[in-house]
């Protein structure tokens, strides 16, 4: 097991979990307390440190698990890459900010009340930006939106989601029911009763009757 403290992918499901409405700017939603901040685990079943001058590579392999604040990550194999100062002729030296972080082979990540699945998820936090690759998947465990595509961007503090195609594979997006808004043929409306006359029949009514004509008439003879 390695602990890192607060290492740079607790950014990823900051960034690739982040809900989206499509087209639409969602409403804010209700700002939650923040949870308190635990070291990042790495655990595997393999780990391997390189370092240069400039950067230092942690290669975890044979089955990873990352747990970190409101995150979960399992994969097969992950590889973090950072930059680092201080004594070059030392064998770890100082860790400064994370160049990237690639998580490959049976990727989930989990957070809170989204999850996400890919054959490949790459985190590059200069960019504040994610890219999933191999059958990505993003959806929320209650079932309200799910989004899949050939390859997914995800960018952090845009609100925003880029799906794109390739090929003839296409981006498919799964939001809630509409209600039926299909035009049903509407009754017509009764005609209002007539009362009836004193042989009990209703007066007959013409609906053009014909027009009036009044015609004057000779004075009586003296």
């Amino acid at each position: 097991m390695i602990r890192l403290s607060r290492l740079a992918i607790t950014g990823l499901a900051a960034l690739a979990l982040h809900s989206f409405a499509p087209g639409a700017e969602p409403p804010p939603a209700p700002v939650a307390p923040k949870a308190p901040l635990v070291p990042t685990e790495i655990v595997s079943g393999a780990a391997e440190m390189v370092s240069t001058d400039r950067e230092t590579t942690f290669t975890f392999s044979k089955g990873v698990t990352v747990t970190a604040t409101n995150l979960k990550i399992t994969c097969d194999d992950l590889v973090v890459i950072s930059k680092r100062s201080g004594d070059p002729t030392a064998t770890i030296g100082k860790q400064d900010n994370f160049k990237s972080l690639v998580a490959t082979g049976r990727v989930h990540i989990l957070q809170n009340d989204r999850e996400a699945f890919c054959a490949r998820a790459e985190v590059f936090p200069g960019d504040d930006k994610v890219v999933l690759t191999g059958n990505p998947r993003v959806r929320s465990l209650d079932g309200q939106y799910q989004a899949s595509g050939p390859k997914m961007e995800l960018l952090r503090g845009e609100r925003r989601a880029q799906m794109i195609g390739e090929g003839t594979a296409r981006p498919t997006i799964t939001l809630p029911a509409l209600k039926d808004l299909g035009f049903d043929k509407v009754p017509e409306k009764k005609k209002a009763s007539t009362p009836a006359t004193a042989t009990g029949e209703a007066p007959k009514t013409e609906s053009n009757p014909p027009p009036k004509l009044t015609v004057p008439l000779p004075p009586p003879p003296k």
